[in-house]
């Protein structure tokens, strides 16, 4: 039996397994017709670290390019729009609502990305491409100044509505930060 015959697929709707798979282990777009309707919200993140310096300019909109804040909002608001365009098994959704925060530190920005919808399915892959998006639109604005500037920690924060109800990343709440992961060379038995 090869590898692909061994995924746990599951064509039923029921929990377990991977949805986007039929038996053969070829793709599919899952029916969600029989779901209902409900209000769902997903809160995803993405960081961009840089430089002190880069960041003072990045929070005074003095960067070569202009106000990369207000041009990354956009950014991440249009991706959430295009989700279904960019990742293939994506459905397309009645976008009600699309939010991008910004979070200034002292080497890092953390954009937040909140969308809403009243659906069948939910829109976590809305919130994720849209913080992903909003950070690159951060990068190529400062890349400029920092070639050195890195993306990380891209992750869910939280989700509502469905089926399977609420969710979120351990601690994380609403008008927090989000949990940050340790950073890759940290000493051994240092903690994050």
């Amino acid at each position: 039996m090869d590898a692909v015959n061994e995924i746990p697929t599951n064509t039923s709707g029921n929990s377990g397994g991977l949805t986007h798979l039929r038996q053969d282990g070829t793709a599919q777009m899952v029916d969600v017709s029989e779901k209902a309707v409900t209000t769902r919200e997903a809160t995803a993140t993405a960081t961009v670290r840089s430089t002190a310096e880069v960041l003072a300019l990045l929070g005074t909109g003095e960067l070569p390019k202009g106000d990369a804040l207000a041009v990354a909002r956009v950014a991440g608001i249009m991706a959430a729009k295009k989700t279904p365009e960019l990742i293939p098994l994506c459905h397309p959704l009645p976008i009600s609502k699309v939010t991008i925060d910004f979070e200034l530190g002292v080497d890092s920005i953390e954009v937040l990305a909140t969308v809403k919808t009243r659906g069948v399915t939910g829109v976590e892959m809305e919130a994720l491409t849209a913080a992903s998006v909003a950070a690159l639109s951060v990068y190529d604005m400062i890349k400029a100044v920092d070639k050195h500037a890195v993306l990380t920690d891209i992750q869910v924060l939280a989700k509502s509505g469905g089926k399977s109800g609420d969710w979120k990343h351990g601690d994380w709440n609403r008008g927090s930060s989000a949990p940050k992961s340790a950073p890759e060379s940290a000493p051994e038995g240092a903690q994050a």
